[in-house]
């Protein structure tokens, strides 16, 4: 939300002369006319033809959501992330009937049990499991293997070196999120050929993590003295 709107228009026309199918975009303005004027500006820009998403991070109440959600319809999103908090599966199922809009969650869900209730509730209809949060590879397969049975895409959160794999071991595999602020502390960057990651060849999880440069952003550490309080 803090970037100005040229720039993120600016910024949604180079991934798209780089190949790439689609760019999200964050919501949360204080008026809902604001993220509009934003959204659409892209909208005008990329064309009809070209995916875009929005990111609420969790900041609406249901009646909000409801709202922004319906003045955001004309955009043609191809998603709205997080625009609840986690926890309210009853909201989330209120504003999947509310909209056309698709409903996006999961990176701040956290058990196989609560991605099964946002989908047996027609609470959601992007599944963005997060193998490091869901707890590993397994339940990640597990949470990935559910949604296909309800017939949802997964397209997860974070970690894309991992997760391009994982995306590439599931047929409702959809999109990978692409960070580019991670290749600066990684010693490998993920592949993109036209817009598409590639899955590594070699051995391990994909991540090679440059602990030099991690430890270059560091801030400085500081240790607390814990002392036993002794007598009344």
């Amino acid at each position: 939300m803090h970037i100005e709107q040229a720039e993120l228009v600016d910024d949604a026309l180079a991934a798209q002369a780089a190949g790439f199918g689609g760019a999200k975009v964050k919501v949360g303005k204080p008026h809902v006319a604001q993220d509009v004027d934003r959204i659409m500006a892209v909208r005008e820009a990329v064309g009809p033809g070209w995916e875009l998403m929005v990111d609420a991070n969790q900041a609406f109440t249901v009646d909000e959501a409801i709202r922004r959600a319906r003045c955001f319809e004309p955009a043609d999103l191809a998603w709205l992330e997080e625009p609840m908090p986690a926890d309210d599966v009853s909201g989330h199922e209120r504003l999947s009937q509310a909209t056309t809009l698709p409903i996006a969650i999961g990176e701040s869900v956290y058990s196989i049990g609560h991605f099964r209730e946002y989908m047996q509730r027609g609470a959601c209809s992007i599944v963005q499991v997060d193998v490091a949060r869901i707890g590993g590879i397994t339940p990640w397969l597990k949470v990935a293997h559910t949604a296909e049975s309800f017939n949802l895409p997964v397209c997860p959160h974070f970690l894309m070196e991992l997760h391009v794999s994982l995306v590439c071991a599931v047929p409702n595999g959809r999109w990978v999120e692409y960070i580019p602020q991670l290749d600066e502390i990684t010693r490998e960057a993920l592949v993109i050929e036209n817009g598409k990651a590639l899955a590594p060849t070699a051995p391990g999880l994909g991540i090679q993590w440059d602990w030099e440069a991690i430890d270059r952003r560091r801030v400085n550490a500081h240790t607390a003295v814990i002392q036993r309080r002794v007598g009344p």
